[in-house]
């Protein structure tokens, strides 16, 4: 996080830096399974931990590319939504999503967060793209690099 104040209105500031790295979370085969349930993509690979086992290249299930990149905005909240105490933000798209490793269930992944630029709107309204970068815990290469756009609202 940024030494200086993070706020909307200072948040222009810190493009180019890194305003955070989320805390680790687990992507276990529960959570895994949970995905493929709610989603309908009930592939294998994802889903079949015996088959997975012996068949897979990766010697196991591993994590959706879509749950993975779904960890970009809870870590948004927690590396400079909240703690900009910006009242609005809603998701306003994706520029660029890149899958680089897969992440084999039972993996720790976190979020980096980094401040791409800052964009005044009309209406009070700021949109704010940042690069996210997904790392597995004891790997060097990230599962995935997103740039990601926020529009956010002022009070």
């Amino acid at each position: 996080m940024p030494e200086k104040e993070l706020t909307l209105a200072t948040l222009d500031r810190f493009v180019g830096q890194e305003l955070g790295a989320s805390e680790w979370v687990v992507l276990d085969q529960a959570c895994i399974a949970e995905f493929a349930h709610c989603t309908g993509d009930d592939q294998w690979i994802h889903v079949d931990v015996e088959r997975a086992a012996q068949e897979s290249p990766f010697g196991s299930t591993i994590a959706h590319g879509y749950l993975t990149l779904a960890l970009v905005g809870p870590a948004a909240l927690e590396t400079w939504i909240r703690p900009a105490r910006i009242p609005t933000a809603l998701n306003y798209g994706l520029d660029r999503v890149r899958f680089l490793a897969p992440v084999p269930a039972g993996s720790r992944a976190r979020v980096r967060v980094k401040l791409i630029s800052v964009e005044p709107k009309a209406d009070r309204r700021v949109l704010i793209t940042t690069e996210n970068t997904i790392e597995i815990e004891g790997k060097d290469k990230p599962a995935l690099i997103a740039t990601t756009l926020v529009m956010a609202t002022s009070a």
